[in-house]
């Protein structure tokens, strides 16, 4: 929270009018008061000789209506102190609102975590604030189970009907199926460990960031079916023709890594669930955010590489269903880039795979752009980094690189948004 106001701040000038007029200000009576035998004594009523006006002076009047600011700070998070089950839930709730340890000295706490020490101490000693009950943790549920495995099913499917038809059937069975995976994919997205909405927290929103991911992920799919195709031919002076769906035409179709891709969806969403209930058990038993971020790095890290596992074991069977080269490097590239983009999405951080998505797209599309560019006279030179790279490691080197390259950046980025006890607090209740 970027502005706690005059309630969190301690220091603040919160006492009565009447507090305000013995604090010494121009033209209130007490100004005109002064030691025994000085100017302004007169005022008092006393003269300097009667002892009864020094003690008078010598006592203060108690001050009226002294704000505690952390019971102030503690109403204006209600519904994070009635929720919290331990110190560490409301430490990551003020984390999340920007509450700082140089806030909490204001406090006059050492850190976030003793000030939220001492709110979750005062819960159950305050009658307008009660105690909490323990938070459900979360479920595997038959829906969102149901529609991760859809996707992986459909382009199963689609990729079927591409092989056995031909001509314009091709076409459209093709259409037809890259529209049924896509919106299998957009209601997986919506439901269980993968939905933005399922994980409604403080801090950033899901929805907050200023651009989308999906463009991106669509062009960074449909490379990896048919933009090394188009490359190798782009090289070679072509394309004379449009893709016909084979992959052993002239602009060849690369379907496994799509097909693996797609039935990661469902090892994608059990290793976000993993990821989720690990880490709230972990916020429960820790005592200080520092000792909750060295417990889930290697939690989080572990979860990225099982989800590459099964992947790699998918891009075996697509690669072998189809009888295809599975393209491990560039299709675990990618994989492991949309995993950490969406999982950074769930837990509400998305201005960063919006800005590494775009990238990343933008990259490949520039490498397609000046092979076609350097036809143009006097600009053959334009070609010579993508043809150099393409010589010596293969047309895959382009999106291998370029995701590899983004997928790392992502990876240090998560390493320091979801190891914070604020990306794992439980949701918020329903308003």
């Amino acid at each position: 929270m970027s502005g706690l106001g005059e309630l969190d701040r301690p220091g603040s000038p919160t006492g009565s009018a009447h507090d305000r007029t013995r604090s010494g200000k121009p033209g209130s009576s007490f100004d005109s008061a002064g030691p025994p035998g000085k100017p302004g004594a007169a005022f008092d009523g006393t003269g300097p000789g009667k002892p009864e006006a020094a003690a008078d002076r010598a006592t203060p009047t108690p001050r009226r209506g002294a704000v505690d600011p952390v019971k102030a700070l503690m109403h204006r998070h209600r519904e994070l102190c009635e929720r919290a089950v331990d110190p560490l839930e409301i430490a990551a709730g003020l984390e999340a609102h920007g509450i700082t340890d140089r806030t909490a000295a204001r406090f006059r706490h050492r850190d976030v975590f003793s000030l939220a020490e001492e709110m979750y101490a005062r819960v159950s000693r305050d009658g307008d604030i009660p105690l909490p009950a323990q938070p459900a943790a979360p479920r595997v549920r038959a829906d969102w189970v149901l529609l991760t495995l859809l996707p992986g099913a459909l382009c199963a499917a689609a990729i079927a009907a591409v092989h056995l038809t031909h001509g314009q059937s091709r076409l459209f069975a093709a259409a037809a199926g890259a529209l049924a995976v896509a919106l299998a994919l957009h209601a997986a997205m919506r439901r269980g460990p993968l939905s933005r909405t399922d994980t409604d927290r403080p801090g950033p929103r899901p929805g907050a960031a200023s651009g989308r991911t999906t463009p991106w992920t669509v062009w960074l799919v449909a490379y990896s079916l048919l933009g090394n195709g188009l490359l190798d031919n782009a090289l070679a002076g072509g394309p004379d023709t449009l893709p016909t769906g084979a992959a052993d035409g002239p602009w060849p179709l690369t379907a496994a890594p799509a097909l693996a891709l797609a039935l990661a969806c469902a090892p994608a969403a059990w290793t976000a669930h993993l990821l989720t209930a690990r880490a709230r058990r972990k916020l429960a038993a820790s005592r200080g955010l520092e000792d909750f971020a060295a417990a889930v790095r290697p939690l989080l890290l572990g979860v990225v590489v099982l989800f590459l596992g099964a992947l790699a074991a998918l891009l075996t069977l697509s690669g072998a269903a189809l009888g295809e080269p599975a393209g491990y490097a560039q299709a675990l590239a990618l994989g492991a880039l949309l995993f950490l983009a969406r999982l950074l999405t769930t837990h509400g951080f998305t201005y960063a795979p919006v800005v590494v998505l775009t990238a990343a797209a933008t990259v490949e599309a520039a490498a397609l752009a000046t092979v076609f560019a350097s036809r143009l006279p006097g600009v053959g030179f334009l070609a010579t980094p993508v043809e150099t790279l393409v010589n010596a490691w293969g047309a895959g080197s382009v999106p291998t690189l370029t995701c590899g390259a983004a997928a790392l950046a992502l990876l240090v980025h998560t390493t320091r948004k979801l190891t914070r006890a604020s990306a794992h607090a439980p949701p918020e209740p329903a308003r």
